[in-house]
């Protein structure tokens, strides 16, 4: 029935090219129609409306075609070409087969056009393979983690064999099993080959066709690389002795290491330079994927550079025409930020001075806004979202190699019920056939990572032998533990998604029978997804970095994650949970502390803003150098800083706060210090209303009282009264008065002050004379033991979002909101709120806003009484500051950092065992 089904998905979906039949009548019209052939003897109408339903689902996607941002010395040449390419007898032949297996899969048709338009755009930016002079280009694309970038590379890998590059090279991260898995990938959507299979059979044997080669197995690519084995000088040898002398494109996958790299440039050197030019004379395309790990730049010494980054370097200097793209997600920590001085930046060898291209994911990418932006409200509980506060009696964030396990936290096994839960759901909701993975990311250690491995399957094996004994048992079955354990995690976390227990109880022991738990590391890897037949995998994956970067977790469905690294580039790549989740959105979870929650929340706001860079500077004509620029100076680049290391004890980082918010997220924690600030907020509601400024119902707005035109010297009072923790970096004093006192004249002379207050809660007016309701906020606990109070919970965030739409002209708070949706192919917001720095964008003067904060422990703290006593008694104030867009972009504020505060704020680099093994 599956087999029909799929058959008639595929016809209607091809008969859906004509725009005009993609209604809903006409899906249910083209449907009916199909559905009268004899091969369809089986399909229903209630099977025909869900596949309607399914194929409207998939219509409703869509994509938009992101920013571009070229050098100034860009020549188009695509579309000058495009007739000599599309005049031989198979235009396009190695883009059509792709295409067709992209609609095979069911993608979303405008995903699928977007795809098209998008690697049009990037095909155009790198060097015209036809033009014989020599030349080299070096580019960027920034996407999302876990949205699509090898699809989006994979294609691109296909057109550019179409317009004429010869070899192309992709670099597939830093582990065997991401680069075994990007060569699968490469198979399927350009080769055609199961190179892994035909390494083993030989030549003789026939070869299994797959992917693209079951619509056209013509031309096919020669790889020199395998799904088992990397590259190898002996076996490129024996193939044949140069890339010029085969007549079709030569593709290779290999690992980020510096022996293949080396052994890979001795080869072409030996075989395919030109003798009298040492070059090679074949154009070749570079893709780095991950280019963020390992490939930059992280030397200082004046002549220094890393060793992966000279390879690369080295590689592309033996070609007269070659292109390097870097593909990444994280690109905050990218070489933009590694030379010490802005005009050494251009220099960089592998900095993308030509394009920088910004890719939008589709509308139903399950990603960083989503899950830790409009997923948790401020007030209520996040929606995929939950706290691990129970681990440090079991398992440390901070343990060592040699430490024993003997449980787990109790939390861990709350996520592994959740996770045989929703995927017994996922089999009810007919996804039987689907893989359902959880991820556990818990220690940097390989030991550590087995014992995990070890309890997990403990608990595993209990809760199947609970269920294969007692679940048949009905309303009975319940009086067993572990049954009764699972029906109150069904009832916490699923009740909405399934209503039915009994239904759960009865199909469990069918979906989870074959469960497994699998350690994935540099020592063992044991996740197999071939492996499974007519039904999906259902596997719990253990593991560490192998699991961060790039490596693809089928179907995950719940996540734990134990882990404390503040690193952008570190935190991105551990999302292995975004992506996209059809049909079972609603059933994922994630298990991770509260400080990593907010964390995350404060990078997916960075990242969005990136992006709306990225967009703002293509309106502009701006070039990569500016981007970078930009990037560098972007507030969040501080936290940057702390990733790279430091070739002195000190670091003078050039912030910019033009368009930027910052705000006072962590006060010192002393009764003296706290009512000083008190007393200078008193102090500036004298001011003002002895300027003329009145806490009226003229001056109520939404989440407070509005004053507009104050004066910029009555903010610099404050802010000269004010104690800050140096914690709070971005609202350092002196910087930040140094950088409104230069501007003072002009651009933030005035100022728009509000006064944020939480209706209700006015009964502590008389702090500072004025009805100001407190707002509630959490504090971590941890840094509650240092002196600090710092603003935990789900966004980490003091301000409440929305905040900094409040003084912004009407007029232009809408078209604002209509070029974000606009920007981002939405109809309509639905239920994601507007992101604040599109507000930013279009302020004309800058916002202050005063806080009362009431501070209060987290939910669930472990030893209450003991940090209760820690807290203030009197709401504390709290500070934030909206900056408009400046007119003197280079102007920037210097924070002097060294090497003892990075590691004090940020802590140590959170580096897995596995990657200290990576010769890089």
């Amino acid at each position: 029935m599956t087999g029909q089904l799929d058959m008639l998905d595929n016809m209607v979906s091809q008969g859906l090219a004509d725009s005009t039949r993609r209604t809903p009548e006409g899906i249910r019209g083209l449907i009916a129609s199909v559905r009268q052939a004899p091969i369809f003897p089986d399909v229903n109408d209630e099977d025909a409306e869900m596949l309607a339903r399914a194929i409207e689902e998939r219509i409703g996607v869509s994509m938009g075609l992101g920013a571009t941002v070229d050098a100034s010395d860009f020549e188009p040449w695509l579309e000058r070409v495009r007739p000599e390419i599309e005049s031989g007898s198979d235009p396009w032949y190695y883009w059509s087969r792709y295409k067709k297996l992209l609609f095979k899969k069911k993608l979303p048709h405008d995903v699928i056009y977007g795809t098209d338009q998008i690697t049009d755009t990037i095909l155009g930016r790198l060097g015209n393979p036809r033009d014989k002079r020599h030349w080299d280009r070096k580019g960027m694309v920034v996407g999302h983690v876990q949205s699509g970038k090898t699809a989006n590379y994979t294609g691109l890998v296909c057109k550019a064999a179409d317009a004429g590059y010869r070899l192309i090279i992709v670099i597939a991260g830093i582990h065997s099993n991401l680069r075994n898995q990007t060569q699968g990938r490469i198979d399927e959507g350009f080769i055609g080959r199961d190179t892994g299979r035909l390494a083993q059979l030989g030549t003789r044997e026939k070869p299994k066709l797959i992917g693209v080669a079951e619509f056209d197995d013509r031309f096919t690519p020669v790889s020199l690389t395998n799904t088992i084995k990397d590259f190898n000088k002996t076996t490129a040898t024996s193939n044949t002795s140069q890339i010029a002398s085969y007549a079709v494109p030569v593709v290779l996958v290999i690992k980020k290491n510096t022996h293949t790299l080396r052994n890979l440039t001795e080869w072409l050197r030996e075989h395919s330079a030109n003798h009298s030019s040492e070059m090679v004379d074949q154009p070749m395309l570079l893709i780095d994927d991950e280019a963020d790990n390992a490939s930059i730049n992280v030397k200082y010494g004046k002549n220094e550079v890393s060793r992966i980054n000279g390879q690369i370097r080295e590689l592309l200097g033996l070609f007269r025409r070659s292109c390097y793209v870097g593909y990444t997600a994280t690109p905050f920590a990218n070489i933009f930020i590694d030379p010490e001085q802005d005009e050494a930046m251009e220099a960089e060898d592998l900095f993308p001075r030509d394009f920088i291209i910004g890719l939008d994911a589709p509308n139903n990418y399950f990603g960083p806004r989503k899950v830790f932006l409009d997923g948790m409200p401020d007030e209520e509980e996040p929606l995929y979202l939950r706290n691990i506060i129970d681990n440090e009696d079991v398992l440390p964030i901070r343990h060592k190699i040699d430490d024993d396990l003997v449980s787990v936290p109790p939390s861990m096994i709350e996520a592994l019920r959740a996770f045989l839960i929703a995927r017994t759901i996922r089999d009810l909701r007919g996804q039987r056939e689907q893989h359902a993975s959880m991820l556990v990311n818990s220690s940097r250690f390989t030991r550590m990572q087995g014992l995990i491995r070890n309890r997990l399957q403990e608990a595993l094996d209990t809760i199947r032998d609970s269920i294969r004994i007692n679940a048949s048992l009905g309303e009975r079955g319940i009086r067993d533990p572990e049954i009764a354990a699972l029906r109150d995690i069904w009832a916490a976390e699923y009740h909405e998604a399934w209503s039915d227990w009994g239904e759960i109880q009865t199909q469990m022991l069918s979906s989870i029978g074959g469960a497994k738990v699998v350690e994935v590391n540099s020592r063992v890897n044991d996740l197999d997804y071939s492996a499974a037949g007519e039904r999906g995998l259902t596997v719990i994956a253990v593991g560490g970095f192998s699991l961060s970067r790039g490596l693809t977790l089928e179907g995950l469905t719940v996540s734990y994650f134990l882990r404390n690294s503040m690193m952008y580039d570190t935190l991105m790549q551990m999302g292995r949970w975004f992506g996209y989740r059809g049909k079972y959105e609603d059933l994922c979870r994630i298990w991770m502390p509260p400080q990593a929650i907010g964390w995350y929340a404060h990078i997916a706001e960075a990242t969005e803003e990136l992006h709306e860079e990225l967009r703002r500077m293509q309106r502009d004509k701006a070039t990569p150098l500016q981007f970078g620029l930009a990037v560098r100076s972007h507030p969040s680049s501080l936290l940057v800083t702390a990733r790279n290391k430091l070739g002195s004890g000190e670091k003078h980082v050039k912030i910019g706060l033009s368009n930027g918010y910052v705000e006072t997220h962590k006060l010192i924690n002393s009764p003296e210090i706290q009512e000083g600030n008190r007393s200078a907020a008193r102090a500036l509601a004298l001011a003002l209303q002895a300027d003329g400024h009145h806490l009226t119902d003229d001056a109520r707005v939404s989440g407070g009282f509005l004053l507009r035109d104050v004066d910029v010297a009555l903010i610099d009072d404050f802010l000269l009264r004010f104690r800050n923790a140096r914690e709070s970096v971005g609202t350092t004093i002196e910087p930040l008065r140094r950088y409104i006192n230069e501007r003072a004249l002009d651009e933030l002379g005035k100022w728009d002050v509000l006064f944020a207050s939480v209706s209700g809660n006015e009964a502590n007016s008389d702090i500072l004379g004025w009805p100001i309701g407190p707002a509630r906020r959490s504090i971590g606990v941890d840094n509650l033991k240092d002196g600090i109070l710092s603003v935990s919970g789900s966004r980490a965030r003091v301000a409440s979002r929305g905040v900094e739409k409040i003084g912004v002209a009407l007029e232009d708070a809408t078209r604002a909101e209509a070029d974000f949706l606009k920007d981002h192919c939405l109809d309509r917001p639905g239920k994601s709120n507007f992101p604040d720095h599109i507000y930013r964008g279009v302020r004309k003067k800058p916002l202050m806003v005063l806080f009362l904060l009431s501070v209060k422990l987290p939910d669930k703290t472990e030893h209450p009484e003991a940090n209760e006593k820690l807290l203030p008694k009197e709401p504390v104030v709290a500070f934030g500051i909206s900056f408009p867009r400046s007119s003197y972009p280079d102007k920037k504020v210097e924070y002097v950092m060294n090497t003892t505060m990075l590691r004090e704020l940020f802590g140590e680099e959170d580096l897995d065992e596995d990657a200290e093994m990576v010769d890089v």
